[in-house]
């Protein structure tokens, strides 16, 4: 699972300022930049959370209407979309797998299972030619409006 240095300390929950230093101005800036793409597509709710214990540490979570979108867990100089897709949205991904970057590929080969052909995806996020692979990885699971 992850092995950067995330905001692991549950009794501290980060302020605005925090998250900004720990993930560097870049990754806060292709986080924004992330997050109007949500937008375009999502009735977007972004919540503040420390949803899995250490290992994951503090987060977003986001989620469209009640459904969850993914959570986004802040590393230092970055930050790692962890994106859920079950049984039913693995054959969905499987046939746009092929439009999907290399690395998005070895990910989704790579993903811990959940189910029998779902899983986990583990995302961290480098540049911004990721962003509209996650944005599709989502909208697998979670149809947009539009």
């Amino acid at each position: 699972m992850p092995n950067k240095t995330r905001l692991t300390q549950k009794e501290n929950p980060p302020t605005q300022a925090d998250i900004r230093n720990f993930i560097g101005e870049d990754s806060c800036l292709r986080l924004a930049r992330f997050e109007e793409l949500l937008q375009e597509r999502y009735d977007l709710t972004r919540v503040l959370k420390f949803p899995f214990g250490n290992e994951y540490g503090w987060g977003f979570r986001y989620s469209h209407k009640k459904a969850l979108l993914l959570y986004v867990f802040f590393e230092q100089g970055g930050f790692c979309c962890t994106i859920s897709i079950n049984d039913k949205g693995a054959p969905k991904v499987e046939a746009i797998l092929g439009e999907l970057l290399p690395a998005t590929q070895s990910l989704w080969q790579s993903r811990y299972p959940c189910g029998e052909f779902g899983g986990w995806v583990h995302y961290s996020v480098e540049t911004d030619d990721a962003l509209p692979d996650i944005v599709r990885l989502i909208g697998v699971k979670v149809k947009g409006r539009n």
